[in-house]
Order: structure tokens, then sequence, then C-alpha cells
């Protein structure tokens, strides 16, 4: 299975940090944010990724090359106009990513999770994994019961973690333009093919200078 890694975004809320460095690339715990996903991945058994770029994407693919270095093989999706949003990205990647389920992984998060234990239903659009609600985000995303996720229900809802395993179908007749993730996966949900599972380990959403410090001083420790 191939992976697709989001690394386009610009990290506005990062800035000044971001100004000058591409978030993906932001060190946390010495290496950078991206290169544990990677590492996480290869020990799991990936070695097939294709990486998305925009905002001073060139330094992304200047400190990974083809991925040999850490014995993977790296594809690289360019937007130059812009980012295109996740949706959008994967859209202009599926030429990359061919017609098998590819897992997808945001750049800017953080998380623990054994890619290994991911698993994918036949016949569903997409697998997601879900966290418990962090500070910023105290209502969540998607509710999760028996394995099967909707926008609403009787459980609580939890937080999408950014890390999910999805059909090409699930985008198949998309225009290549700047799109969000969440009205593609509402609908599939409303047609009861999303499934999803709970990682109950240690995720961050990278997405502010604060976060940034509170995780790498987390596995510093």
């Amino acid at each position: 299975m191939k992976v697709m890694i989001l690394a386009a975004g610009r990290g506005e809320r990062m800035r000044p940090l971001t100004d000058n460095t591409p978030k993906p690339l932001l060190r946390v715990a010495g290496i950078p944010l991206i290169e544990h996903h990677i590492l996480a991945l290869k020990k799991a058994g990936y070695v097939e990724f294709v990486i998305n770029l925009a905002w001073l994407g060139e330094q992304i693919e200047q400190y990974f090359a083809d991925g040999s270095q850490w014995g993977i093989d790296i594809q690289y999706s360019w937007e130059r106009d812009g980012a295109l949003e996740t949706a959008g990205g994967i859209v202009k990647a599926l030429p990359l990513l061919g017609d098998e389920p590819f897992l997808l992984v945001n750049g800017d998060v953080y998380c623990d999770v054994n890619y290994a234990d991911l698993k994918y239903q036949d016949g569903d659009l997409a697998q997601l994994l879900m966290v418990e609600n962090p500070e910023h985000n105290p209502q969540g995303d998607f509710c999760l019961q028996q394995q099967r996720l909707s926008v609403d229900g009787e459980q609580a809802k939890l937080t999408y973690a950014g890390i999910g395993i999805y059909q090409p179908q699930l985008f198949a007749g998309l225009a290549i333009e700047k799109q969000p993730l969440a009205p593609i996966l509402r609908k599939a949900m409303a047609e009861n093919r999303i499934g999803g599972q709970c990682h109950h380990g240690l995720w961050s959403d990278v997405g502010t200078i604060e976060r940034l410090q509170h995780i790498d001083s987390l596995l510093r420790q």
C-alpha cells in the first residue's frame, strides 16, 4: 500500500517559524516532524510514498530527495499555483497513487500509532483513525459506533486524527481544484461507507507554536 503525506500547507498559525521553513520540516525532538512519520511508516513496512508540495516545498524535496537514504521511494505531487487543500491535493496526486487503497497522513500531526495496526474493511471508501478530543476541538468531528463513522449519533463525537486509509474511488470524478475533505467524508458517511478505529496513545495536531513546543518537550523527556 502506498502512503500519501500531506505537506503543502502554508502553516499560517505557525508564523514566523513557517516564513522560511515549511511546517513539516519544523523539528520535534531534533528531527523534522514529517521524518517522524516516515520512520514510523518504514518500520511498519511502508516503502512507497507520495508527498504533495506547495509552500517552500523545494526544501522538503531537497531534504528527502528520492527517499533512498531512508530505504523508501518518494514521488512528489507539486501544487505550484498554491495548496489545493486536502481533497484537492489528493485528486491531483491520484495518478501517482494508483487504483489501490492508500494510507493518508497529515504531515502536521504527531502520532505514536503503530501503522501496521490500521485495518481496512473491504467495501468501505475510507477507514479513519480517531482520537479523544483535544482542547482546541472539544466538540469533535464524527461519531464512532461499532467501527462505523457518522456525522451524528448517540455517542460523543471524536476527533479525526488526520490519518486514514482511503479508496481512490472516494475521489472519482472530482476536479483538480481547491476543495476540503470533510464534505466528501460526510457524504460517504451518509451512505455508511466510512469505517473508523480509535487511537488512545499520544497524538497532537501541531498547529500552533505552543503545541509544537509541548510535543517537543514530551518527546525529549
